[in-house]
């Protein structure tokens, strides 16, 4: 009874083809780099200088893919396609929704960079002969171009494909999914598992960076209010714990339950810390530079977009150290934060769910680095004297600094720590729930030992890195992953268009204009058509019988209005009958019938509960007319049907014709 018990407890959902390699992989990666932390340091990066170095443009190229993709789907017909079924109805409410969004998407790096992004290009632009009082313009404009569209676009191409594919195909929500149009039952393959196993690396690193990312901040935090002496790995150790404790029972809690409570709350007050720094601050200086950065922005976009550098060899350093590791740690995130977006999204039109990925989070990062960024320029200038600049290359502590010069400095260190620990909570949390994912082929639900599990890896191996001075090399290999992905990313958005020309076309399919005329008395006449497949034959012998005959019927009939027509018939190259009136300036009026090729599938074909089909080609009798629109199938229709669908026809030709000069209506020479 114990040992089942026992079982029972540790009974797993893991993928084993895709756990076992993944947690070699990770394990391996991160002993070396916190055991050879010099050597792995040196090697990774040798190997990056030498991807962004010859391969920045490709970088560049894909994020514009990406931007240019999904504003392409967000305006077309695409757009009203939803992320499940029709009926569909999304889970969290809109605030939710997007406090979500943010939580996942940026969270710690608003404040870890809100101050240190701006004042960093401020201090030293990227035009080192960029005049004074430009620099802050410019600062401003790099800034907004790092975490605007360009970020969301990424992490949505892969919240969108995932998406679509999990709840309108009902497949895993896994980033195999993505490339079922290609690959179909492959998918849950050796490859669909290389593809997972490297979308499960990926989201450890990345989560294992921000862990670092926001244990020093938090350290810094802690030291300036006086809460420890310094920034000791100690005192990291303690932090660590104590976030990752509550990040893994807030996993436990479940999604909607824990990340949903904690995402709203951090929202609330992060608005609250913007609201209290614009109240505070240099109030018109800030609202006056955002509405211009937003200008200044939109009026570089395609410039910003395109831009290698290319011509300007001074800059590129400077490109490869800010522009080219934004992009590629933006898609080393991608794998984690659009499966966790795709988790949320479930019930959004495809042109909600672009639209408020794309705008709502790019505009609050916008108007949040405007008013820290802004006015840390503003007090460098005013009041610090060059101060603040002297601490831009240590963004650990620049907000503790930057709190210096407002009032009620320890309210804004103690909110701005709260702030920190939920972000950080909330990405671990979200990341756990996201990685059991992957681990499992998409499963819904998994073990609570599972998430403790991971929250264990990540804080042991996170502590070992920080303990060695190996999460830089960590850091370094997780941007270097970043160019494989992004090409799976560009292998997503080509899977995803297919799979959307081939869900628009079936849901604009319509009924067969002849079966529009059905009633009940004749079922099983209508059956008998469905069912009996047209060869070449049977369309030739209703063409040259129930066509013409009605045709015919239809001439005698038009020569006692004294109106006179006739009937042609063509054998050449497809069969084809039309009956036509002929005018001096007007287009003749025309309605022809011609048999048309379709090709059958072959999946159609072998499956055995269809109609008898033996043939790759069967032939359908379409319409044509005079002015060259498109025809429909009439092969449903009987010989009164058909003289029916000629006088309707003609009977918009003529009010067409009494209305005026159209261009289709008159012929080309009067």
């Amino acid at each position: 009874m114990n040992k089942s018990k026992s079982s029972s407890v540790f009974k797993t959902n893991f993928t084993k083809s895709v756990a076992l390699p993944s947690l070699t992989i990770i394990i391996a990666i991160s002993l070396f780099c916190g055991f050879f932390s010099k050597e792995a340091e040196q090697s990774l990066n040798f190997v990056k200088d030498i991807i962004f170095k010859n391969l920045s443009w490709l970088y560049v190229l894909l994020v514009t893919v990406f931007v240019l993709f999904l504003i392409t789907l967000a305006i077309s017909k695409f757009g009203k396609i939803k992320l499940g079924a029709d009926d569909s109805e999304p889970e969290y409410s809109f605030f939710s929704w997007v406090a979500m969004l943010f939580a996942a998407g940026m969270g710690i790096g608003l404040m870890y960079f809100g101050v240190g992004e701006t004042m960093s290009h401020y201090a030293t632009p990227a035009n080192a002969n960029l005049a004074e009082n430009l620099r802050a313009k410019e600062a401003q404009l790099y800034t907004f171009f790092h975490w605007g569209f360009h970020a969301w676009s990424i992490y949505g191409v892969v919240g969108l494909s995932l998406a679509y594919f999990a709840y309108r195909h009902n497949l895993p929500l896994a980033i195999r999914s993505g490339f079922y149009p290609i690959l179909k039952s492959k998918i849950h393959g050796r490859f669909g598992n290389i593809v997972d196993i490297f979308g499960l690396c990926s989201t450890f690193f990345g989560i294992a960076t921000t862990l670092g990312f926001g244990v020093v901040q938090l350290s810094a935090g802690l030291v300036s209010l006086g809460v420890i002496a310094e920034s000791s790995f100690n005192y990291q150790i303690a932090i660590v714990l104590v976030v990752m404790i509550i990040a893994v029972l807030s996993a436990i809690s479940g999604l909607g339950k824990g990340v949903k409570k904690l995402s709203e709350l951090n929202i609330i007050m992060a608005v609250l810390l913007m609201l209290f720094i614009l109240i505070a601050g240099p109030t018109i200086y800030i609202l006056s530079t955002f509405t211009e950065g937003l200008g200044h922005y939109i009026s570089h976009f395609i410039s910003l977009t395109f831009n290698t550098y290319a011509y300007e060899k001074g800059s590129q350093e400077w490109f490869s150290k800010w522009t080219i590791l934004y992009w590629a740690w933006w898609i080393s995130w991608a794998p984690y934060v659009g499966l966790f977006i795709a988790k949320i999204s479930k019930g959004r039109t495809i042109r909600e769910f672009i639209l408020a990925v794309l705008f709502i989070p790019a505009f609050f990062n916008f108007l949040w680095m405007t008013v820290f960024g802004s006015s840390a320029v503003w007090i460098d200038e005013h009041v610090a004297h060059g101060a603040l600049s002297e601490f831009a290359k240590n963004p650990d502590t620049l907000l503790f600094n930057f709190f210096t010069y407002f009032p009620l400095t320890t309210f804004l260190n103690i909110l701005s720590i709260l702030i920190i620990c939920v972000f950080f909570i909330t990405s671990a949390d979200s990341g756990i729930f996201i990685m059991n994912g992957i681990a499992s082929k998409g499963a819904v639900s998994s073990p609570k030992w599972q998430s403790v599990f991971w929250g264990v890896l990540l804080s042991l191996l996170s502590l070992s890195l920080l303990r060695t001075g190996g999460l830089a090399s960590l850091q370094t290999m997780t941007l270097i992953t970043a160019l494989p992905f992004g090409i799976i990313m560009a292998l997503l958005c080509y899977n995803l268009w297919k799979a959307l020309v081939v869900d628009s076309e079936y849901s604009d399919k319509k009924y067969s204009h002849g079966s529009l005329n059905w009633n009940n008395s004749n079922w099983k006449e209508h059956l008998e058509k469905i069912v009996t497949v047209s060869k070449k034959k049977d369309i030739h012998k209703f063409l040259s019988g129930t066509v013409k005959k009605a045709f015919e019927e239809l001439l005698a009939e038009l020569a006692k209005n004294n109106i006179e027509a006739t009937i042609n018939s063509f054998s050449s190259p497809h069969q084809a009958v039309e009956i036509e009136i002929k005018y001096d300036q007007l287009r003749n009026f025309k309605y022809g019938v011609m048999a048309q090729v379709q090709t059958v599938s072959e999946t159609f074909i072998k499956e055995e509960n269809t109609p008898n089909v033996d043939v790759e080609t069967v032939f359908l009798p379409i319409t044509y007319f005079g002015d060259h629109r498109m025809g429909y199938d009439i092969q449903y229709l009987t010989k009164d049907g058909i003289i029916s669908d000629v006088l309707r026809e003609y009977e918009r030709f003529l009010n067409l014709s009494s209305e005026g000069d159209h261009d289709l209506i008159m012929k080309p020479n009067s």
